[in-house]
């Protein structure tokens, strides 16, 4: 039974015959009664008050009458100024727990060949380091918001852009072929990411020592200071050795590009291992060494038609005036591509792969001008998609101890986070003794469930816009908002389940629909039935911490229900029977609610 549906039509019944008018349902505005009220749902009376021309309390006694009268829903009701609280019919709540019961993704929207396409891009490594904890809230938001955006009903595409190519790929296979003697991820033992992720960290040591160098070598001929190390940095040797390689790339230097697959496909295998500890996957993986060329294509096409235009040095520009922005740069005096070129590569390519509906672009912040250009260009461009483009737009992740430098070697590593987390998981549930009476393997895989979940959860259940800090020790806790504390609820409630089994009771298809029900009871499946909003919500918000945080509140609602009530024990066999359906599908609800931020749930704890 949809409760709020059945309600809003007979409300617009109501209207109809009470003030013959045909009004919007959009006029009908349904929320939850305040605990300090008598009643379930409260409707809003004071869109009706132009068409009643009556006093806010007596509009609402009005349709209050006929609501009883015609709803089967609603039971009874009171009036508090421009509120109508309703209280609704207990077999009204046992056919909408039945319907729940039912329906094992109640809430989620099924997909059809109809369905709108919507590609999401998230990830974009660079090759030449391993991901870091800034990649993984890009990755653990990229992946919920796609399973988001299916439970809503769409089609979901989900791809990766690869930053393949460049100065800073030079900077690792310039330091590898210097002080690399030959080293590969076989002979170190070295995932490859981490491997190359060296050799970045490598080049700047020793770019830097030349920096210095120079740097007072130019004071001591006279420069200033500032002068002296913009110099120092233009002419130290090795990023001048750099350019060159990547010139050679360029023009396709067959040692050059060897060289490039090689060490590419290492940090490729690095990857993957790490995309696989974070379950996280893609439909179609894109690189910029591919994407740039069908760029500078574009643009020249853009060129030709007049959408853009050449300045005295050969340099090609975008006039963004009239929106409000400056000129972009586009393609450089040398001909070479700049990133917005690439990214508009990027989406000629997936455009022709795919009938893309919506495109949504899962990247930090600090990019924000970056797609408000790119929207502008793929619109002008012909993109369909391109003025209502997404930029999923995060802040950054900090840690107690401050901001993170890749060139430095001072980020937070993705794989070391994974093995810390998943062994404070360990240690923690030892420590608690929840790991009685498992097998090893048991322990091991309830650790990693749990220890991905802490991080997950820690991460997603903060809102995707705000800077966040990121400490481990907190989100590992199996008290209060984290994940530990919603896997574990879930557990207990599957050995709940698994001792009614024991005990030979069947739990039914379907709940007589007088079976008695008692407040909190109504509250659970109220509450369950939020699900579809809070779905709704995350997917028209791109929201995934909406979903975190109804998955703790419908929790936090059980436990306190657990607390007060027992399920087993229970009076009579009707009250028990009545609280295992309920219990099991607050289990089922949290599992399809923690599985949308990409997190497992397990059987036992």
């Amino acid at each position: 039974m949809n409760i709020e549906k059945e309600i809003c039509s007979t409300v617009l019944a109501a209207v109809k015959e009470l003030y013959g008018q045909d009004v919007p349902a959009g006029m009908v505005q349904l929320q939850k009664t305040k605990a300090t009220f008598e009643g379930n749902l409260t409707l809003v009376v004071f869109p009706f008050l132009k068409i009643s021309r009556k006093r806010p309390e007596e509009t609402a006694q009005a349709i209050g009458e006929i609501l009883v009268r015609d709803c089967k829903a609603v039971s009874a009701f009171n009036v508090v100024k421009g509120f109508l609280n309703l209280v609704i019919a207990p077999e009204a709540w046992i056919d909408l727990l039945n319907d729940i019961n039912a329906d094992e993704k109640y809430g989620e929207t099924p997909v059809t060949p109809d369905s709108k396409l919507v590609m999401i891009e998230y990830s974009s490594p660079n090759t030449n380091k391993p991901l870091h904890l800034g990649h993984v809230r890009n990755n653990l938001l990229g992946w919920s918001l796609a399973q988001i955006m299916e439970a809503n009903g769409h089609k979901v595409v989900k791809t990766n852009i690869v930053n393949d190519r460049g100065i800073h790929i030079c900077k690792s296979m310039l330091a590898w072929q210097k002080w690399g003697n030959g080293e590969t991820p076989a002979s170190t033992g070295k995932k490859g990411d981490h491997l190359i992720g060296d050799y970045y960290v490598a080049f700047d040591k020793h770019y830097r020592a030349e920096v210095a160098e120079l740097k007072n070598k130019f004071i001591a001929e006279g420069l200033d200071e500032e002068k002296a190390e913009e110099k120092a940095k233009a002419e130290a040797p090795l990023i001048q050795e750099a350019r060159e390689m990547l010139v050679k790339w360029e023009q396709g230097d067959s040692e050059v590009r060897n060289l490039w697959k090689t060490m590419n496909e290492w940090v490729y295998a690095g990857f993957d291992e790490t995309y696989k500890a974070l379950g996280v996957s893609f439909d179609k993986i894109y690189y910029e060494s591919k994407t740039y060329l069908e760029g500078k294509k574009k643009v020249e096409e853009g060129l030709e038609k007049g959408l853009f235009f050449r300045k005295e040095d050969n340099s090609v520009w975008a006039d963004l005036t009239n929106e409000g922005l400056d000129q972009k740069l586009l393609l450089r005096s040398d001909g070479t591509s700049v990133y917005m070129t690439q990214d508009i590569g990027t989406a000629d390519l997936r455009f022709k792969d795919f009938p893309i509906d919506k495109m949504i672009y899962v990247v930090g912040n600090e990019q924000n001008y970056h797609f408000q250009v790119l929207s502008i260009l793929l619109d002008r461009l012909g993109f369909k998609w391109g003025k209502d483009l997404v930029h999923f737009s995060y802040g950054m992740v900090e840690l107690p101890n401050g901001k993170m430098k890749s060139r430095e070697g001072t980020v937070v590593d993705a794989d070391d986070l994974i093995a810390t987390m998943i062994e404070d998981a360990r240690k923690t549930s030892d420590e608690l003794g929840k790991f009685d009476d498992m097998t090893e393997q048991e322990k091991q895989d309830v650790a990693r469930i749990v220890g991905m979940g802490a991080l997950k959860y820690f991460i997603l259940k903060v809102d995707a816009r705000k800077n966040m800090l990121f400490n481990p020790e907190e989100s590992i806790d199996f008290n209060g908002n984290t994940g530990p504390f919603i896997q574990y609820t879930h557990a207990r409630i599957r050995s709940i389940l698994r001792k009614a089994e024991a005990e030979g009771i069947k739990i039914p298809a379907s709940l007589a629909s007088d079976a008695p029900l008692n407040d909190k009871e109504i509250g659970l499946i109220q509450k369950m039935d939020e699900f579809k909003v809070a779905v709704k919500d995350a997917g028209e918000n791109y929201n995934p911490a909406g979903i975190a945080n109804y998955c703790y509140e419908l929790t936090k609602d059980f436990n306190q229900f657990y607390h007060d009530y027992s399920i087993l024990n229970a009076d009579t066999q009707v009250e028990k029977t009545t609280r295992l359906v309920i219990a099991l599908n607050v289990a089922k609800t949290i599992k399809n609610s923690m599985a949308l931020l990409g997190i497992e749930v397990p059987e036992r704890m």
